[in-house]
């Protein structure tokens, strides 16, 4: 139970809790304004997934999506500032939630959010903290743990669901070269003519997928490069078929210590302002 509770610095969520609060808002205005359209679909193609059926969550129209998206911005850029972090937490989380089922209910669904809204959930729960508040918490550790399992659990199911539907010959199949040809860059068709390039390269992602909840037991120093691997196989991963992951990516934020990052920033920002102050001459 330690484990679930180790505490960490303060700050540390203040700064995850600003990226994910900005990032909502971000994906509201940049990466998924195509939700608002789904207020003028016909209702009878609304599908909607397992957890709006047992809410018994209305079927979205025009007045129920713009209301979402217009409350929400405002409630995501005024969470960002770190105030009310309780009652604006709570009002992005609901409301993106809505608008997430609103945006899967009509065919694809992405499992690039899950751990996404994993943070927006337990974040309201660690309460008022600021940027350089280094002050050890078991609640805000606790609320990263929950997020670094979501994150591990994106990547780890992804390979349990490979392996139930496609079986082992998931990894000597076709599915990176079906995945070029519908959608890859110039780097990827320059690289798949690469024998056995492709199955190895499947191979490899169910490696990784199965071993990602290794992450936990490393040390410190391990993990952070870990991590960096993580992030480093999505930068890949978009060079060549274009999917970013972009929510998972900033969930992923929470295994690093941003804290330390803020502090040296803040650092080499008053040495630079230090060295201009001096006369010259």
């Amino acid at each position: 139970m330690k484990w679930l509770f180790a505490p960490v610095p303060r700050g540390r969520v203040a700064l995850l809790r600003t990226a994910v609060y900005l990032f909502t808002a971000l994906d509201l205005v940049v990466f998924t304004p195509w939700v608002r359209a789904h207020g003028s679909v016909d209702g009878e193609l609304y599908q909607p997934l397992w957890i709006a059926r047992v809410l018994h969550l209305p079927v979205p129209d025009s007045l129920l999506v713009q209301s979402i998206f217009w409350v929400l911005l405002a409630a995501a850029l005024a969470a960002a500032t770190g105030r009310a972090p309780r009652l604006l937490g709570w009002t992005v989380f609901l409301l993106y939630f809505e608008w997430m089922i609103i945006a899967m209910s009509y065919g694809k669904v992405d499992h690039d959010r899950f751990a996404f809204l994993v943070a927006l959930a337990v974040l309201p729960t660690c309460g008022a903290a600021r940027w350089r508040d280094r002050e050890p918490s078991e609640r805000a550790g606790w609320a990263l743990r929950m997020v670094q399992l979501a994150v591990v659990a994106t990547y780890f199911l992804a390979a349990w669901a490979k392996l139930r539907y496609g079986g082992p010959e998931w990894m000597t199949g076709s599915v990176l070269a079906r995945a070029i040809l519908r959608r890859g860059t110039e780097l990827a068709h320059l690289i798949a003519p690469v024998p056995y390039l492709l199955i190895l390269a499947q191979i490899g992602i169910m490696a990784f997928e199965l071993t990602s909840p290794l992450v936990f037991v490393l040390p410190e120093k391990w993990r952070t490069r870990v991590v960096a691997f993580f992030y480093s196989f999505h930068l890949v991963t978009f060079s060549m078929i274009t999917i970013s992951f972009l929510p998972h990516l900033v969930a992923l934020l929470a295994f690093l210590p941003l804290e330390r990052a803020a502090d040296r920033v803040s650092e080499r920002v008053r040495r630079v302002r230090q060295r201009r102050a001096v006369p010259a001459g």
